[in-house]
This record gives structure tokens, C-alpha cells and sequence, in this order.
């Protein structure tokens, strides 16, 4: 493929990202309000003017606007833009990593939900059971077709399917005995339910080997953000803060890398030629 090809291919992918962004800046305000994906249309919530078609545009729109409303001047919050450009770069990194297969289209999905469920956990301190639930529903899925698709056969797909069963499981039962050990430590409640909720839905993704991993970085960037926020003077040492960000960061580093960095670690600790 030569260059102009490639160039537009990755810029294509990138708006692609972009946009399936903008869809998740409204999955991130309307589910934890149980209000309609759809209805009513993207609208300014100050003055209830209706975005045109231009306005909506990822990046470009907010950047046309500059970053006000067309109609009252309301400033538009930079999160918008720049959850298009994260999400953007992403699903690029993905593309370039897989390539035109299934495990991309998988992968945009899967970062799609942890993303949205990281934010609201920021917003809301909740994991929605309804993106929780279909998440963990999709995973399987996408689980059982590339089961089906790598090897050809209904038996391939069931044992990827039973793989993703046993990752949510893990997950389940491994964020839920962490939050025990937390809570009897620090004489509170240490987890929320939704945690181990996403834990399961990592697994149904990842299986229970990138599930261990995923979990493992999580707790690692968990406890050194929450050592260097309590060094600040930023939290107290019974202050909650959200743990699903730390899940996603996990999920998605599993997702992408967790191949590599096992390849590594059998290497360096194990002696493996």
C-alpha cells in the first residue's frame, strides 16, 4: 500500500474513532440519567438549540463553534473534543496493532465500553448494570466468532465461548474477594458492585490469563495514583474515588499488549529462549 493509501486509511480510521466518540459523549451523559440514546437529538443543554449536521462534526464541530454555542455562547466543555481525539487515536493504535480483522472491529467495541464506563465511574461514581451487562453479553460473542473463524468449526467457537465464561467468572469472584480484604481493612466499604461487574466483563473479552493481567495493572496504577494523591494532600485515606478507570487502563493494555508483555516477563523471570 503506498503512502497517500495508507495516509487516508488511518485518517479514515481515525474519524471513525472520532465519531464513534461524539456517540459516546452522549452514552456517558444519558445512561446514568436513564434518558433515550436517541431522543431527543444532540442539543445544547443550556438552551436547547439543536446541533446542525456541521456543528456535530467530531473535533472540527467544537473547533467551528469555538467551542460555544451557535446560539446562546455557552461554552461547550473541551472534554467533548477531546474524548473525540482520544478515541480517535485509539482505535488507530488498535488498527495498526490487528490490522483488517476481527480482533480489530472486537477491540473498537470493547475500548468503546471501557471508556464509557471509565468516564461515568468518574462522573457518577456508578458502573451502569446496563453497559455492564451488555458488555459482557457482546465479549462473548465476539469471543465465539473469532473461535469460529480462526478454526472453522462449531467446537472452536464453543471452547473460545467457555474461555470468556470462565474469564467473567474469574472476574467476578476476584474483584468481589478484593473488596472484602479492602473493606475489612479499612473498616468500610472498599468496592463498589460495579467493579467486579466490569472485572467480569474484562474477562468475557480477555479470558482469565490477559483478565489476571489486566486486573494486575489496574491495582498497580490504582494504588500508586491513590499513594501519590494522598502524598498531595488530594485525598484522605477514607475518601472514595473511582477504581473502574484503573480497570480500563488495565482491560485495554491487556487487550492490546498483554501477548508481549507475558512473551517478556517469561524472558526475564522464567529464562525462556
Amino acid at each position: 500500500m503506498d503512502f497517500l493509501a495508507s495516509l487516508l486509511m488511518y485518517s479514515l480510521v481515525f474519524f471513525w474513532g472520532a465519531a464513534i466518540g461524539s456517540f459516546l459523549s452522549v452514552v456517558i451523559h444519558r445512561v446514568p440519567a436513564e434518558q433515550s440514546l436517541w431522543l431527543p437529538p444532540s442539543h445544547c443543554p443550556q438552551c436547547g438549540h439543536r446541533l446542525k449536521p456541521w456543528e456535530n462534526l467530531p473535533i472540527a464541530g467544537w473547533l467551528s463553534l469555538k467551542g460555544r454555542c451557535s446560539n446562546c455562547k455557552t461554552p461547550i466543555p473541551i472534554r467533548y473534543p477531546l474524548l473525540e481525539a482520544v478515541c480517535g487515536t485509539v482505535f488507530l493504535l488498535i488498527f495498526l496493532a490487528f490490522g483488517v480483522t476481527w480482533q480489530t472491529l472486537g477491540y473498537w467495541l470493547f475500548f468503546s465500553w471501557l471508556l464509557a464506563l471509565a468516564l461515568i465511574d468518574i462522573d457518577t461514581m456508578t458502573l451502569p448494570n446496563p453497559l455492564t451487562q451488555s458488555g459482557l453479553i457482546a465479549g462473548l460473542t465476539f469471543r465465539a466468532v473469532v473461535g469460529f473463524s480462526t478454526n472453522g468449526t462449531f467446537a472452536g467457537a464453543v471452547q473460545a465461548v467457555m474461555e470468556g465464561v470462565v474469564g467473567a467468572v474469574l472476574g467476578l469472584w476476584l474483584l468481589d474477594v478484593i473488596a472484602i480484604a479492602g473493606s475489612y481493612a479499612l473498616g468500610q466499604t472498599a468496592m463498589g458492585s460495579g467493579d467486579s461487574k466490569l472485572a467480569a466483563l474484562m474477562g468475557a473479552w480477555l479470558g482469565w490469563q490477559n483478565l489476571l493481567l489486566g486486573g494486575f495493572l489496574a491495582c498497580l496504577v490504582g494504588a500508586i495514583a491513590g499513594g501519590v494523591g494522598m502524598a498531595l494532600g488530594l485525598l484522605n485515606r477514607r475518601q472514595p474515588f473511582p477504581f473502574g478507570p484503573f480497570l480500563a487502563l488495565g482491560g485495554f493494555i491487556a487487550a492490546i499488549w498483554g501477548n508481549a508483555i507475558a512473551s517478556l516477563y517469561l524472558q526475564l523471570f522464567l529464562l525462556t529462549p
